[in-house]
């Protein structure tokens, strides 16, 4: 003997109405998955920084200047990808080091320099310029890469 099933209206539209709602919080369950969020890092940060000058003149008629790193101070996470784009304002040339990173380059007035490096060590880290190394040369010139 056969079966016939007879399905009503309001069964079809309830069975569809289950339906969506499972496949609505599966999909809402997943959703880090299937769409990517604002919230997850870039493959590579861009950090911008200037060379900036201070001058001033003493009372008795003498120019004194000291040169920095603007920002003076930046923070890195452990692991992440770094672009360090440095523009030359003050200055004709600053060589630097990067104490720890092994990275040295040059920035000069009205160029930028850029460096890409990713920091795998916890510390600190300090970008020097060699021509301002001390107050006797306007400075010291010394920036700091701090890494948590």
């Amino acid at each position: 003997m056969s079966q016939v099933w007879i399905v009503k209206r309001k069964h079809f539209y309830r069975a569809a109405i289950v339906l969506l709602l499972l496949l609505s919080g599966v999909l809402y369950l997943n959703r880090g998955k299937i769409v990517p969020t604002l919230a997850e890092p870039a493959s590579e940060r861009t950090i911008h920084m200037v060379v900036g000058e201070f001058k001033s003149t003493t009372k008795d008629g003498k120019t004194i200047e000291a040169y920095r790193w603007d920002p003076g101070t930046v923070l890195i996470q452990k692991g992440e990808r770094i672009k360090l784009s440095i523009y030359g304002v003050n200055g004709d040339s600053h060589p630097f080091l990067i104490e720890g990173l092994n990275i040295s380059g040059e920035v000069k007035k009205g160029k930028e320099t850029v460096v890409h490096f990713t920091a795998e060590q916890e510390g600190t880290y300090r970008i020097i310029c060699m021509t301002h190394a001390d107050i006797a040369h306007s400075g010291p010139m010394i920036g700091y890469l701090v890494v948590d």
